[in-house]
């Protein structure tokens, strides 16, 4: 449907190995599909009110784990950043908005709401 593959890793195996492994064999746009629930719990809000993504996906504003990183762009910081989006105990303060990593949040009902990449990755 859009043409393209997705390289895809569980967000609580994420290493700065591995991510710098998808950043290189990538176009380095690393986006984390989280479930709604989890997106919710982070209030990850929409990254724009009125989307006109013609695939539906659902972008939420760009983030950065706030704690033990620098910039946000290192593989370093882009792998916390993804591990501490699936990790239950963190909060959302603990993110620095906007940031390098794009979190995407899956439709309720996965896939049978919405046969996307995002659905599928959760």
């Amino acid at each position: 449907r859009e043409n393209e593959g997705d390289l895809i890793i569980s967000a609580e195996l994420i290493t700065q190995e591995k991510m710098a492994f998808l950043v290189r064999y990538s176009s380095g746009y690393v986006c984390v599909p989280l479930s709604s629930d989890r997106a919710d719990a982070l209030d990850l809000q929409p990254m724009l009110a009125n989307k006109t993504d013609k695939h539906g996906t659902n972008y939420t504003i760009t983030c950065d784990y706030g704690i033990g990183t620098t910039t946000g762009i290192s593989a370093y910081d882009r792998s916390l950043t993804a591990n501490k989006l699936a990790d239950s105990t963190s909060t959302p303060d603990q993110f620095i908005k906007p940031g390098h990593i794009l979190p995407l949040r899956a439709k309720p009902g996965l896939l049978k709401t919405r046969r996307g990449h995002t659905e599928s990755a959760v």
